[in-house]
């Protein structure tokens, strides 16, 4: 698939800002005022910014508003309403915190659930796709709902937690690639089948269909070399997960130190969501017969 920067980044900032929010909504840290103000600034802004980056994706972002209406089939839209709802809940804890010094504690548990709905909604649009055999596995949902969960205990500070978490992320997906580099071969997925010719034999290209790149061809189908991957692979494993752990349980934790952390989950972060899509094979590349 196309890794489109601004699908990068909604999935990558909304998942932390939902992820910081879950914490915050359960009272980690414990924090009123200004401080309170600060981390919930910071949730939104991830969130909210996540979620205004992906309508940059919409061929017609003006009717962006109208996806909100398809709740009942459709996974974005559901999205929407579930992030909808927790931006709205989630505010009126903030707002307990930051002006009255009030803990609504039910309030709070509240947004913290509906925070990881919203995130696995965000999954599950593209678990969803059994054209996608590396995302239509059961691991595409745990393995969001992880980087929502440690990302958001790193930002929240919550040392000891962050580090199990990130450990926990770093060797799930490790198993998302190993378990993903197999799915399309056990999907039965093949050039017969794309083109519905294999009661004839065996198929090959004799001519591409069309004359250029069209719209399948740029959004579908992107080819990553194997040693290029296995590289970035490596990088995502070591500054998403292995770096902050080690950093984490090892040395004495300062605010300069905690942004290092931060910075290079971040590095991994992106550059793990980058492969997401990059190394997601869509079936219409084999009627192009390009894999």
């Amino acid at each position: 698939m196309n890794p489109a920067p601004s699908v990068i980044i909604f999935t990558a900032l909304s998942g932390l800002g939902f992820g910081l929010m879950f914490w915050l909504g359960f009272g980690f840290p414990h924090v009123s005022g200004w401080t309170a103000l600060g981390y919930f600034f910071l949730a939104y802004a991830l969130a909210v910014g996540g979620l205004l980056a992906s309508t940059l994706h919409l061929g017609n972002p003006q009717r962006a508003m109208k996806a909100f209406s398809q709740w009942r089939t459709s996974w974005l839209s559901r999205e929407g309403v579930a992030a909808v709802i927790t931006l709205l809940v989630m505010g009126i804890y903030a707002a307990g915190l930051i002006f009255f010094d009030k803990h609504l504690d039910a309030v709070g548990w509240l947004a913290s659930v509906l925070s990881l709905v919203t995130v696995f909604t965000t999954s599950k649009i593209y678990n969803q796709l059994k054209t996608v055999p590396r995302w239509n596995m059961p691991l595409t949902p745990v393995l969001f709902l992880t980087y929502a969960l440690a990302g958001g205990a790193l930002l929240s500070g919550q040392i000891q937690a962050s580090a199990i978490l990130l450990l926990v992320l770093t060797v799930l997906q490790l198993a998302v690639w190993q378990t993903g580099d197999r799915a399309f071969a056990q999907a039965g997925f093949t050039i017969e089948t794309a083109t519905g010719l294999g009661d004839l034999g065996a198929v090959r290209m004799l001519e591409s269909p069309h004359s250029s790149p069209n719209y399948l061809m740029h959004e579908m189908v992107h080819i990553v070399g194997r040693k290029h991957a296995l590289k970035l692979r490596a990088i995502a494993a070591v500054t998403l997960g292995i770096f902050p752990v080690a950093v984490l349980l090892f040395l004495p934790v300062s605010a300069l130190l905690l942004m290092v952390v931060v910075a290079s989950h971040l590095i991994g972060l992106f550059t793990s969501r980058w492969l997401f899509f990059a190394e997601a094979e869509h079936v219409v590349g084999l009627y192009y017969d390009q894999r």
